[in-house]
């Protein structure tokens, strides 16, 4: 159940990154069910729906054709293959109408996707006023260390901390960084970004 108001009908898009492992999609989950009016970002795929998968909810489910449609059509805000099979993308309009209609949004992506969102945002003023993009960090033996308690292979951890190390150099570039420790010590700092958001959103009325 929501214990907290989007305020003012301010909305915010949160743009998550961090490595597996980091909590990003435990944090999107929370804000969503903390948080009234937030909501995930619904993505595009290309891949057939799973069981107990539903159009629309999960995911936007499109055919080939359809994918590629959309991509001529400039429709994505960002989009990737996902292990050389299958397209994901984030369609402008499952950000943006709900950005105008005053409603909160929050995803999680890769540090590439992050790149195509900030490159969306020079070219869109709603987007560039109502985006923060937040980096997941997490402590490079903590992270193995996490990863190792998921029981990940030997190998995939080793290809994902490579990873990780390689997307540490970019933290940067985001509006935000929270130094993972506990769950609830994440989820608390993401609700001060949140309103930290507003709050900027707000005094650029």
């Amino acid at each position: 159940m929501s214990d907290e108001l989007n305020e003012g009908g301010v909305s915010v898009l949160l743009v998550l990154a961090g490595p597996a492992g980091s909590g990003k999609t435990t944090l999107c989950e929370r804000m969503v069910a903390k948080v009234q009016g937030f909501s995930r970002v619904v993505t595009t795929t290309s891949r057939e729906p799973r069981p107990g998968e539903v159009n629309g909810v999960h995911y936007h489910f499109f055919s080939a054709e359809e994918f590629d449609r959309r991509l001529e059509e400039n429709a994505f805000l960002e989009w990737a293959w996902v292990h050389r099979k299958n397209r994901y993308g984030t369609l402008a309009s499952s950000v943006l109408d709900p950005l105008a209609a005053g409603r909160s949004l929050i995803i999680n992506v890769d540090v590439q996707g992050v790149d195509n969102f900030l490159r969306a945002a020079a070219a869109d003023p709603l987007l560039a006023r109502h985006m923060g993009t937040v980096y997941i960090d997490v402590p490079i033996e903590e992270l193995r260390a996490r990863l190792i308690g998921r029981g990940e292979s030997e190998a995939e951890i080793e290809r994902r901390m490579i990873t990780a190390e390689k997307e540490q150099q970019k933290r940067e570039k985001f509006d935000y960084v929270i130094t993972s420790a506990s769950k609830e010590a994440d989820f608390a700092e993401l609700r001060k970004i949140w309103q930290q958001r507003q709050a900027l959103v707000r005094s650029s009325d």
